[in-house]
């Protein structure tokens, strides 16, 4: 089965080994997002390479095409990506909860509108936790009621009483013996009701506990003060994992708040969009002002992009539309990202891990 053992304390941030069915996992560390089973632009061996130890797919995304029955054919989902490293597999409560996807949420689940075949149909969060048993990714999120930024307390709290009831109900459906169950706490930025779901999951005790509902739209202030008060009510001896959070300065911050493990589309897609990561920023490569400047992303950076290639030519391969460049750009944003969690688990392991100095040294180039 599968461990978590905390192998160095700074203050609040650790690091720690976490186990998943022999593959061992360094924490804390970034997983890039693999909705449909791939990265977008990467290779799974491109990912190897930049140091990625756990990628996380979506179940509901992938119960509709290609099928669980197909991903079954090649032993689960490990099998069928080629992916010999972790996953962690989510519920899909964010992407079903959605307008594009969402016809009606009760007590029960949510009845979606399949956007293949356009048949409606109720997920629920047994189903939901069948379906992850049977992709058999390391670890299976429940299925969460995920309310949008700016929503009233009212229907904050009742996403938070329905994510405890779904929690519940997606551990007794839990049959797969070798897959982690982690739960998310909800209760957007209201404290009271961040702690009233934080205890509520733990009395659960799942193998581990995601702080979800934030980076959705609410201030970067109101996020931080949102984490930092809900981590102490969660179990010390079990991972915690923020989701949605991938920007430099928001990773480096929250680890020293205790956060084991977090997920992000963030660099890739801001990659797609011309955001390259340098220092504790970042640049963007189609401005003008790189058309002619012969340095590399980041001079510190020993990722193959910054070896190889200017901003000069990134910026043109950029404004010609050449696809190369939202590729190279993303391998650059995750092997950046990488590198950050890796230098903070060293300086963890030393004993001398400070957000600020960290992010005053990255600014300075001197990580």
């Amino acid at each position: 089965m599968s461990k978590f053992k905390i192998n160095s304390e700074h203050k609040n941030a650790r690091t720690a080994t976490l186990i998943l069915n022999g593959k061992k996992i360094n924490t804390p560390f970034f997983m890039p997002v693999a909705t449909k089973g791939s990265v977008k632009m990467l290779s799974h061996e491109e990912l190897k390479e930049l140091g990625t130890q756990c990628l996380i797919s979506n179940a509901f995304v992938l119960s509709l095409k290609p099928g669980t029955e197909i991903i079954a054919k090649h032993g689960g989902l490990h099998g069928f990506m080629n992916w010999q490293g972790g996953i962690f597999t989510d519920s899909g409560g964010f992407q079903v909860l959605s307008d594009t996807f969402c016809r009606k949420l009760t007590e029960e689940g949510v009845l979606f509108r399949n956007p293949y075949t356009g048949v409606d149909s109720m997920f629920t969060p047994e189903e939901s936790t069948r379906i992850q048993n049977l992709l058999g990714s390391d670890v299976a999120m429940v299925l969460d009621d995920v309310p949008k930024a700016g929503a009233i307390k009212q229907r904050v709290s009742q996403a938070m009483e329905r994510t405890t009831s779904w929690a519940q109900r997606s551990k007794d459906a839990h049959k797969n013996k070798k897959q982690l169950q982690f739960a998310i706490v909800q209760g957007g930025v209201h404290k009271p009701l961040r702690k009233k779901s934080a205890l509520a999951l733990t009395e659960m005790n799942f193998d581990g506990y995601a702080i979800g509902g934030l980076a959705i739209g609410e201030p970067l202030s109101k996020m931080k003060e949102t984490i930092e008060y809900t981590i102490p009510f969660l179990p010390k001896e079990k991972p915690v994992y923020l989701m949605g959070v991938g920007s430099v300065k928001e990773l480096v911050e929250s680890v020293e708040m205790g956060v084991d493990c977090f997920d992000s589309a963030f660099p890739t897609r801001t990659a797609r969009h011309g955001k390259a990561f340098v220092g504790a920023g970042h640049i963007n490569i189609d401005a003008a002002i790189y058309r002619d400047d012969t340095k590399p992303l980041d001079e510190k950076c020993a990722c193959m992009v910054c070896r190889n290639y200017s901003r000069a030519y990134l910026h043109h391969l950029f404004s010609t539309k050449e696809e190369n460049a939202q590729k190279w750009l993303s391998y650059h944003n995750l092997f950046f990202v990488q590198q950050i969690m890796k230098k903070m688990r060293e300086e963890i392991n030393s004993g001398n891990f400070s957000s600020s100095a960290f992010l005053k040294k990255l600014s300075a180039g001197k990580i």
